[in-house]
């Protein structure tokens, strides 16, 4: 059973958040970053472990500030840990939210036990990723762009921008509908696009090496398919982080976990027990149905 809290700090943060028998807590991040959580709730739900989602500052039900770093998103996550007693969790960051999981680990290693980075990127994406991909430049060319009229407001062309980009980020004509509906229930926001072109990004430099240094396993699962985080950075990570392992849905796209959710759950319950039994704790067991 889903519960909600909502968690003090510089500004209040929502939390989704599950209970389940056993020591594991898995903290996951969503991306955007004027998304909230729920689009990442199915198939997380599933997984038998202690699950906190919480909507990033300005995101969702979480609280506005004037304005928006990733260090402040940082510590906002830390008090959640904290908040619920946390000592350390099994990070996973999608898309977005797979770089603040990134900054998080490299930030504060002491609350991290395993680190999950889901439809993102360890290294940054070279301006020549995409090249020579026809079918990606298909897809693209036929997406509309909200921002360019002038009788929407922020909030409502982030909104449009989703639906405008489902084709790109949902790859299974099977999957389309349900992902459709899935965006109908999303609190899309406008904070942090505001803030443009001021952000910072929350990728931090040599991140691989940093991450690598930190000695925790990692998993790279990402969709063979994905049209915002080329597949392609996939092998050159594992070179460079030796206890990182990778799981490539070959027919997801950059929304993996609803393409292929039930190869997303597989790869993600597999290393999260392998992360356990190296950790020398147990997750808890699936209730009965």
């Amino acid at each position: 059973m889903w519960r909600e809290r909502v968690v003090p700090a510089e500004t209040e943060i929502f939390v989704a958040w599950r209970e389940w028998p056993g020591e594991r807590t898995v903290l996951a991040i969503h991306g955007g970053p004027d998304w909230d959580h729920s689009y990442l709730r199915d198939p997380l739900d599933r997984v038998a472990c202690r699950l906190l989602m919480p909507d990033l500052r300005g995101c969702g039900r979480s609280g506005r500030v004037p304005e928006y770093h990733p260090d402040g998103v940082v510590e906002d996550l830390v008090r959640v840990l904290d908040a619920f007693e946390v000592e350390r969790a099994d990070v996973l960051g999608h898309s977005y939210g797979g770089m603040v999981a990134q900054r998080f680990a490299i930030t504060h290693p002491s609350r991290v036990r395993s680190l999950v980075v889901a439809g993102s990127s360890v290294l940054p994406v070279p301006p020549d990723a995409f090249a020579g991909w026809a079918g990606r430049d298909e897809v693209l060319a036929r997406q509309e762009d909200p921002w360019q009229r002038r009788d929407l407001s922020p909030e409502e062309c982030v909104r449009a921008e989703a639906f405008a980009a489902a084709e790109a980020n949902v790859r299974r004509p099977a999957a389309m509908p349900g992902y459709l509906r899935r965006l109908e229930e999303v609190r899309f926001g406008a904070e942090w696009v505001r803030q443009l072109p001021a952000l910072v990004s929350p990728r931090l430099p040599d991140a691989a090496r940093r991450i690598a240094g930190l000695g925790i396993p990692v998993l790279l699962l990402h969709g063979r398919l994905d049209m915002t985080f080329p597949a392609a950075l996939v092998e050159p990570t594992l070179e460079l982080i030796p206890r990182a392992r990778a799981v490539v849905l070959e027919e997801a796209g950059h929304m993996l976990h609803v393409d292929e959710p039930e190869g997303f759950l597989r790869a993600l319950r597999e290393f999260l027990e392998g992360a356990a039994f190296h950790d020398g704790l147990e997750l808890g067991r699936p209730r009965p149905v």
